[in-house]
């Protein structure tokens, strides 16, 4: 039986994160408002927890994005599907990453998508022509090394 996944990242600012990401892969940033008020009001989270995103309180320490047609779970906005969780840490990125995301868009988009990338705050490590691969390895605004191929 095929295993659900949830891909973590660990950044020092989730939130800016889970905004390039969503941006970068076409997904949409998780709500999870209710919950949020929900606990605030229970007094189960305090304000030191919370922030405003967008509007609307967001998590300090922890923000996701999921496919936009994922399913959500109306109570906690939480995506049911495969999704990417960003969690503060408190050390910063000290070395290359062991697993990083293929941005697959061709090799007729990959050089507009490297600079749509580089707008909203990525930038280019360096351009791979090897061993039959023709990518890009570029890196999000905390560092975390990707690849648009």
């Amino acid at each position: 039986m095929a295993v659900d996944w949830q891909l973590v990242v660990d950044c020092a600012d989730p939130n800016r994160q889970a905004a390039f990401w969503a941006q970068a892969l076409d997904y949409a940033v998780e709500d999870n408002s209710a919950l949020i008020n929900r606990l605030l009001d229970a007094g189960m989270v305090g304000p030191d927890d919370v922030t405003e995103v967008g509007g609307r309180p967001a998590w300090k320490v922890l923000a996701a994005i999921r496919h936009p047609d994922a399913p959500v779970d109306p109570a906690t906005g939480i995506g049911l599907g495969q999704r990417v969780l960003f969690q503060a840490v408190p050390e910063g990125k000290q070395v290359k990453n062991r697993l990083h995301i293929d941005l697959r868009v061709g090799p007729e988009r990959r050089d507009a998508e490297v600079e749509r990338l580089r707008g909203l705050g990525a930038t280019v490590l360096r351009v791979v022509q090897d061993r039959g691969s023709h990518h890009v390895t570029m890196a999000d605004p905390e560092g975390n090394e990707f690849d648009v191929q």
